[in-house]
């Protein structure tokens, strides 16, 4: 093809499109982060640019300006927003559509339209989705909102209508406090998105997420790959996710994913993307919102259905046709992802900067690894603390969920904490196995007491014992000391057990 495409993007997503970059035989383009030298990512690209963003408060991914700058003066003829930083961000598309680069994503439009929800649930309300009780649009104030809490009952949920991720997002539960919430999602809003219009609806207690993959091209056809369950969250971020889902059956299965083509079919939409639905404890489903771009837990819809989604939305992008038919898609076996976080589960998730010593994750041919990591790589604190993901396809669920479980005893990181234990609990809690879990199992059920193992003491002493060892050396020897001090005690423990 002799394109060139840009990835605005880093660490595994980055390495990610690459890989579908060189199957369509494009050329793939990094931007090195002077915040980030060394990633792993930049040993895969054809190219890399310079970004030199050591001065700048934020990095090169969220400079829509400078990265379109560079794009021009490196001759490129597609970006790929991957997800997060400007993925969702309609005045970059915009930029980049103005400028003759091909965004790879849905049209400025579509991304505007579906980033402000209060438009979003209108348009979902003129297809015909089912959505959660609540107000019409933004609402003016607390009063406003008081009065409309009252006609639904409390508890309620004030949201930020350009939001997302949990960002100007308040439960309110009687009265009283609506007035504190109202004020506190509001700023919260105005100062992440710079716009602080709020809607309220129903808050549902104990519902689960989940969210229909959709491929829809430039010449009107769509059609969905199925769902993923993605209610394990904590404060609204994903934690682990699954493919297909145990929560609903084939009927409602196909009710959900008809509508989520007929929603997008509607507004015309085109590229990768994701209707997200919410499930009452009856079983009744709700339109929640529409990503516009690829997913962290795309993997698991990979796994499946064997369908490669980055080929197809870049694919998209150049302007190629959907051949893919609805009764083309088969799900096949099920698919369990864990996200790999240096966070540290037992002091409330709290994140973990610092070098990696070694790392070893799982093989197999059931067990794929998308990392932005290896031996000697820094996590700083500049981006998210989402090291790597762990997919692991099994011909059922429990199969799936036995596999996982032995995948995870076979990873291990030297350095920092992760939150590998605490996905290795949920695998095993009853909830989970059951299939009973909702958004609010963490809350509900989750104690750092639940990681604690019985040989933590003496791995605390032999931790001691080799920190006292290294310094010892260092000393004696001018070794190089750990550059952590902090050890991982799950590959202690199992340095015990062995």
């Amino acid at each position: 093809m002799n394109k060139r495409l840009l990835i605005a993007n880093r660490s595994e997503i980055a390495i990610r499109i690459i890989r579908s970059a060189h199957k369509l035989g494009l050329t793939a383009v990094v931007l090195q982060s002077d915040k980030e030298p060394d990633a792993l990512y930049l040993q895969y690209a054809d190219e890399i640019i310079e970004a030199r963003d050591a001065n700048n408060e934020k990095p090169i991914f969220l400079d829509a300006e400078r990265i379109v700058q560079l794009a021009l003066e490196n001759h490129i003829d597609l970006i790929h927003p991957g997800y997060g930083f400007l993925s969702e961000n309609p005045d970059f598309a915009a930029l980049c559509e103005k400028n003759g680069l091909n965004f790879v994503g849905p049209s400025p439009e579509l991304i505007r339209n579906m980033g402000i929800k209060t438009i979003a649930k209108k348009m979902a309300i003129e297809a015909g989705l089912p959505l959660v009780p609540g107000s019409d649009g933004a609402i003016a104030n607390a009063q406003v909102a008081q009065e409309i809490a009252k006609k639904i009952g409390y508890p309620v949920l004030l949201k930020a209508s350009a939001g997302g991720g949990g960002r100007g997002m308040r439960i309110v539960e009687k009265p009283e406090t609506m007035e504190r919430n109202f004020k506190s999602a509001f700023d919260e809003a105005t100062a992440a998105f710079g716009n602080g219009d709020l809607f309220i609806e129903k808050y549902l207690e104990n519902p689960k997420h989940l969210e229909f993959q959709i491929l829809g091209d430039k010449f009107g056809n769509v059609i969905h790959l199925g769902e993923r369950e993605c209610s394990l969250q904590r404060k609204h971020q994903k934690l682990m996710e699954e493919a297909p889902s145990a929560s609903i059956s084939s009927k409602v299965r196909n009710k959900m994913g008809k509508m989520a083509v007929k929603f997008a079919k509607s507004i015309g939409y085109f590229s990768a993307g994701t209707i997200e639905y919410i499930l009452d404890e009856d079983g009744t489903f709700y339109f929640m919102e529409m990503n516009t771009r690829i997913q962290v837990e795309h993997p698991v819809t990979e796994m499946v259905t064997g369908i490669d989604l980055l080929d197809w939305q870049i694919k998209i992008a150049l302007g190629e046709k959907l051949t893919l038919k609805q009764s083309n898609i088969k799900t096949t076996g099920w698919a369990i992802e864990c996200r790999v976080n240096t966070e540290d589960p037992q002091n409330r998730f709290s994140p973990q900067t610092g070098f990696i010593e070694k790392i070893r994750f799982p093989q197999g041919n059931h067990v794929r690894i998308e990392t932005g990591v290896q031996n000697g790589s820094v996590v700083t604190p500049y981006f998210d603390s989402m090291i790597a993901k762990i997919i692991v396809r099994g011909n059922n669920r429990q199969d799936a969920i036995d596999k996982t479980l032995e995948a995870l005893k076979d990873f291990s990181l030297v350095g920092l904490k992760t939150t590998v234990p605490f996905c290795r609990t949920v695998l095993q809690d009853p909830e989970f196995i059951s299939a009973r879990y909702t958004t609010r199992w963490v809350t509900q059920f989750f104690k750092p007491v639940m990681l604690e193992h019985p040989d933590d003491e003496l791995i605390g002493a032999l931790a001691a014992t080799i920190i006292y060892a290294t310094e010892y050396l260092q000393i004696v020897s001018d070794a190089p000391a750990s550059r952590n001090e902090n050890l991982n005690v799950w590959v202690l423990n199992k340095r015990i057990n062995k």
